[in-house]
């Protein structure tokens, strides 16, 4: 059974820092891209982060340089590192995969930025 987890959200002061991940577990995590999305109220989820197998990278433009997103091949994790936060990084996070023509999504990890 595919399950994502993800863990670290919580309210962080502008300027400020944190570190999501997803733990991910019931495929062969190493093989497949893994990208976090995001959702702030009344708005479309965005793609924020992708880290392909190959461990290339994509990022949204409003979050290159202030975000990094890597993998964890031992944990079977995938973090973001979210740096210099500012309020309109406020919303939900998302883990998602997309294999065997299924999308899988973890439950969330709320982010507040907000002094």
């Amino acid at each position: 059974q595919v399950q994502l987890v993800e863990s670290g959200g919580g309210l962080v002061q502008p300027g400020g820092s944190l570190r999501l991940s997803c733990a991910a577990s019931g495929f062969t995590f190493s093989s497949y891209a893994v990208n976090w999305f995001r959702q702030a109220p009344g708005k479309k989820r965005e793609l924020v982060a992708t880290i392909t197998s190959g461990g290339s990278t994509y990022y949204l433009d409003s979050i290159k340089g202030r975000f990094a997103i890597s993998r964890d091949v031992a944990k079977s994790t995938v973090n973001l590192q979210m740096n210099s936060l500012k309020p309109e990084d406020t919303a939900v996070y998302y883990c998602h995969v997309y294999f065997s023509s299924i999308d899988f999504w973890g439950q969330g990890t709320q982010v507040t930025v907000s002094s």
